[in-house]
């Protein structure tokens, strides 16, 4: 196992099992999957199981068992770093940090959008009013930044919260065929469905956003340094979080089918849960209130999810500084709340800059957007190095894995391959299919290139890289 150093013992330890349980479900189940499985159609079911058989269990397998050997913070970075070497390690973080600041940008996105759901028709404007959009996701940005510079002891009790208001949600969207049923409406409700999905692009590149949709169960290993008992407490928050997110996105998604068939018309892909709510319980009565609330929740969880990966987002710089691949600034702790923040500065600025990049004009919004698109690539790029640890990592950290857990991991290698593959093809309509994918395979070889030219640049500096040497990971093998 190997032993954190001095710099992560200055980290406060926040998080324990129920934070990090809560935390999967925050993080891992995103409301636009059950709308993007739902397109699917009866072929979700085994959709799901697909990606729960092929890529989310290599995943919990791997996380469980690099989190025993490695309880580090920076997680998957610095489990790359010690299997493969600095470079893997630093274009592992880039990949994760990329995807993770265009996430958070795309997530507050959705905000006015699910707002204007909440509030009815008459705000169906929100979203194009500029100064309530951009006055808004301002305050939004600053309240992730103020929760990261106080640190996890206060961004817990947010996450924490966030993740039972999803669970709530869910609860309630998964009850909205019962509802109709008792009200009246006889819905095509079948979640035991079993059709096997169409072979057409669409319905692949449909299966391969699915598959990749469980994604995000490492996340939470980031922040192993700031856990109590890492080692034991990050591997049981997997076993018991596995069954709660499967039943979610297959009930999710059969409710969201349900009413589909039953109304037709198209599935809101961005915002299906609000949608189907509001076809469940109409825009008047006591129900369309609780509705309303619903959708209020979801708010609140896009908040406390962007806070979570912004968080962890802030986490990365900090554990390159301390292994010297960035400039130092990045891991200088605030005296009092142990947060980075430089890192956080940083961080702040550029969602700030994606926000505005995505509303300034036509030609900026499609850029965002392709980035935005490419963002699944960069992370399924990092999970590739994650499940390639186990079969090809350091032999001395390959001897304290099971051999069993490098079969798990081949099948999450192929799965990643798919994913890299179909999600370039779009699932919706854009005008020419071939120049979206070369649009999205460019920037993120771009942005890819650029990480190695920062790195190499780096690797330059004497200071930096202990005059051209591979520096030592910022941990020991105790046994």
């Amino acid at each position: 196992m190997l032993v954190a150093d001095d710099n992560q013992v200055q980290l406060k330890r926040q998080l324990r099992l129920r934070d990090l349980v809560l935390a999967q479900v925050l993080v891992v189940v995103g409301s636009s999957w059950v709308g993007i499985a739902a397109g699917l159609g009866r072929a979700q079911l085994v959709a799901w199981l697909l990606a729960f058989a092929l890529f989310y269990a290599p995943m919990g397998v791997c996380v469980y068992y690099l989190n025993r050997e490695m309880p580090l913070e920076g997680g998957l970075y610095a489990w790359a770093r010690v299997a493969f070497g600095d470079a893997v390690g630093f274009m592992t973080a880039w990949n994760i940090w990329a995807y993770a600041l265009t996430s958070i940008a795309t997530i507050l996105f959705q905000i006015p959008s699910e707002m204007a759901y909440m509030l009815g028709p008459k705000a169906a404007g929100l979203p194009e009013d500029h100064i309530f959009v951009y006055s808004t996701l301002g305050a939004l940005v600053l309240l992730l930044a103020w929760t990261a510079y106080r640190g996890l002891g206060l961004g817990k009790w947010l996450h924490n919260f966030s993740g039972a208001a999803m669970l709530t949600v869910f609860a309630l969207l998964i009850a909205s065929p019962l509802w109709a049923w008792v009200h009246g409406v006889h819905l095509p409700y079948a979640p035991l469905a079993f059709h096997v999905p169409k072979h057409d692009a669409t319905s692949l590149s449909l299966v391969g956003q699915v598959l990749f949709a469980a994604s995000g169960l490492e996340y939470i290993a980031i922040m192993a340094g700031e856990t109590h008992s890492a080692t034991r407490n990050i591997g049981r928050s997997v076993l018991i979080a596995t069954p709660i997110v499967f039943l979610m996105f297959v009930l999710g998604t059969s409710a969201v089918l349900a009413f589909h068939e039953h109304l037709g018309g198209a599935i809101n892909y961005v915002a299906p849960i609000p949608q189907v709510l509001n076809q469940a319980f109409g825009t008047n009565g006591r129900m369309a209130y609780v509705a309303k609330i619903a959708i209020l929740l979801m708010q609140i969880r896009i908040i406390g999810a962007s806070s979570y990966l912004f968080t962890g987002v802030t986490r990365l710089p900090m554990a390159a500084g301390w292994d010297h691949l960035v400039p130092e600034w990045f891991a200088q702790l605030h005296p009092k709340h142990r947060t980075p923040v430089n890192s956080i500065l940083l961080t702040t600025a550029l969602i700030a800059a994606l926000l505005v990049l995505g509303s300034a004009g036509v030609h900026a919004s499609e850029a965002f957007a392709v980035l935005n698109d490419t963002s699944s690539e960069l992370y399924a790029l990092a999970y590739l190095c994650m499940f390639l640890i186990p079969l090809a990592g350091a032999v001395v950290l390959r001897r304290k894995i099971p051999g069993w857990v490098s079969v798990v991991c081949a099948g999450g290698i192929l799965a990643i391959i798919f994913v890299l593959v179909l999600n370039a093809y779009p699932f919706v309509a854009v005008p020419s299919p071939g120049i979206f994918a070369a649009k999205i395979l460019g920037t993120t070889i771009l942005i890819n290139l650029l990480g190695y030219v920062f790195y190499l640049v780096r690797r330059k500096r004497p200071a930096a890289a202990g005059a051209g040497e591979e520096s030592t990971p910022s941990s020991v093998i105790s046994r």
